[in-house]
């Protein structure tokens, strides 16, 4: 069951970043020069994904794995070199045939199922392990709990996700951005603390959990147990 929050972001996130932001997304996940600022989100992004799958086996040779707003699909790739089975689902069209174009014939062992919809789809099935890098960081903690407690459902090992963690330093970032005119930036970043989350999660085991701060890029991963 989605809230009416939840269903209203989702649909400011599709238009952004299938219109608005497609062109800037695809440079930035490409190894196309970059000014300063997005160089550390590069990085960050980078340094974020890696540590993820980190927490993931190495050898995921006939496991399944969802990632939950894939993006242009880096992260499915890795997946999908160390043996997994991967459905990549994101809203956005664009960016999804963008993974599609970067990805082909670079899924080694594994395989890449890459389609647009809703990541909490329960037609998707079952998992191994779900991982959501940066997709839920644009929803209110109760809706971004709410997400994670649903992918955690069907999740037989573990769900890897992050959050944007409530830091002097990113709250006066997204307090800033406000100040701007909606039609020139993002959806808004809503930051969360890790205590806010862990209690809105209390019915699940959390695990490991890691920050990277690169500059502009602020994101903690988190790790869900399965029971």
């Amino acid at each position: 069951m989605r809230s009416s929050s939840y269903t209203a972001r989702r649909g400011e996130l599709e238009t952004y970043f299938d219109r608005t932001a497609a062109e800037a997304w695809k440079r930035l996940t490409s190894d196309a020069p970059l000014n300063g600022i997005r160089a550390t989100v590069r990085a960050g992004r980078t340094e974020m994904r890696d540590t993820l799958l980190s927490w993931l086996p190495q050898d995921l040779r006939g496991a399944r794995l969802l990632d939950a707003g894939c993006g242009t699909g880096a992260l499915a790739v890795e997946a999908a070199r160390r043996g997994a089975s991967v459905v990549a689902v994101d809203i956005s069209p664009t960016l999804v045939a963008l993974a599609e174009e970067r990805s082909a014939g670079r899924h080694g062992a594994g395989s890449v199922c890459f389609l647009v919809g809703d990541m909490l789809d329960p037609a998707l099935g079952r998992f191994d392990h779900v991982v959501a890098m940066d997709s839920l960081i644009h929803y209110r903690a109760k809706d971004m709990a709410e997400a994670v407690a649903q992918l955690a459902e069907r999740a037989d090992g573990s769900v890897v996700f992050t959050f944007a963690p409530r830091t002097p330093l990113l709250s006066a970032m997204h307090a800033a951005g406000r100040l701007f005119p909606r039609g020139n930036r993002a959806p808004a970043i809503e930051p969360v603390s890790h205590a806010r989350l862990s209690g809105l999660l209390t019915k699940h085991r959390l695990g490991r959990s890691h920050r990277v701060a690169r500059g502009f890029y602020i994101s903690q991963g988190l790790e869900v147990r399965a029971a």
